[in-house]
């Protein structure tokens, strides 16, 4: 079956290498924008019979999502056979639940408007909560791991300090430590783990921080799956530093850098932020900021759907 790959300008850099990846060429689309802010989306291309694969992270602004919505429709009818939304970066993940009365499932909102438009299947990375793939009853989601990419070039950036049994890997939260014992058993020989409790008032705030674990004379890791503010990983470092780290680095899937991420960045004890090209990096980032692509890891994936095989392989690193 023939396919085609489009991508809808929230991300043209990081469909480029996909495409680079495959060794074919980026369909022809019209993206426009009118004078009162309604996105307006054609394809130039003829999709009758062709499996549509529509790369777009839905990052802010809101247009991302809203061009993804219409271009799903579009090609459905221009009677693509199947429709597969890349959604490198799933905005509004974090509204998983509904944490106080009358507050909307804004991620479940979302995951229903995809499969009533008929989205076949949904390939994303690092969901904010695996809980996210349960909104969805007939589209396939595949959640890939940006630990794929990250685990090789870590190994040798701390190469030395492995080797010395001198890395730890640090949860930024209660909620990490899943995603940090991945890091550290992957890493090291043996899976040091060191915690921190975080207590929040208000969101993207953190009120208290409690340490749990011993990283004194160790370079500490920080694995998470988002970079925003940056304020609760400069504080988490600043912790570390105190409780005798030697080093911090983190690294995050999605480096949504909002606000004044980069000062608060520069400013912080944090030595490297690794993190990937899920969300465009045609901006201004941080000298301390490192991108390592996943291109080739949605060309895979792309790859693999198209021949009908297992997706199961790109979930694991040895």
């Amino acid at each position: 079956m023939e396919y085609k790959i489009f991508s809808l300008g929230a991300n043209d850099g990081l469909a480029k290498k996909i495409a680079e990846h495959l060794g074919v060429t980026l369909g022809a689309v019209k993206l426009q924008t009118f004078s009162d802010g309604e996105q307006y989306v054609r394809f130039e291309e003829n999709l009758r019979g062709k499996h549509t694969f529509l790369i777009q992270s839905t990052n802010s602004p809101a247009e991302n999502w809203v061009r993804l919505l219409l271009a799903i429709d579009a090609a459905r009818g221009a009677s693509a056979s199947e429709i597969t939304a890349i959604v490198p970066y799933y905005g509004y993940a974090r509204q998983d639940r509904r944490a106080r009365s009358r507050e909307p499932i804004s991620a479940r909102v979302f995951a229903m408007t995809l499969e009533s438009l008929g989205v076949h299947r949904l390939v994303t990375m690092d969901l904010h909560a695996d809980a996210i793939v349960g909104f969805f009853r007939q589209t396939i989601v595949d959640n890939l791991y940006a630990r794929s990419v990250f685990i090789p070039h870590l190994r040798e950036v701390f190469a030395e300090a492995v080797k010395n049994d001198d890395l730890i890997v640090v949860s930024p939260d209660a909620g990490g430590v899943a995603r940090a014992q991945s890091y550290a058993k992957r890493l090291m020989k043996r899976a040091d783990l060191a915690i921190i409790h975080k207590e929040r008032e208000v969101p993207n705030q953190v009120a208290r921080m409690k340490l749990v674990g011993d990283v004194k004379d160790k370079i500490a890791l920080i694995p998470d799956d988002m970079a925003t503010t940056c304020g609760t990983l400069a504080k988490a470092a600043e912790m570390l530093i105190n409780e005798g780290a030697r080093e911090v680095y983190a690294c995050a899937t999605h480096g949504v850098l909002s606000g004044d991420a980069n000062t608060v960045l520069d400013r912080s004890p944090i030595r490297k932020l690794f993190i990937t090209d899920s969300i465009s990096t045609e901006r201004q980032f941080s000298p301390k900021i490192e991108v390592i692509s996943v291109g080739k890891l949605f060309a895979d994936a792309i790859q693999r759907i198209e021949k009908g095989e297992s997706l199961s392989e790109l979930f694991e690193t040895d």
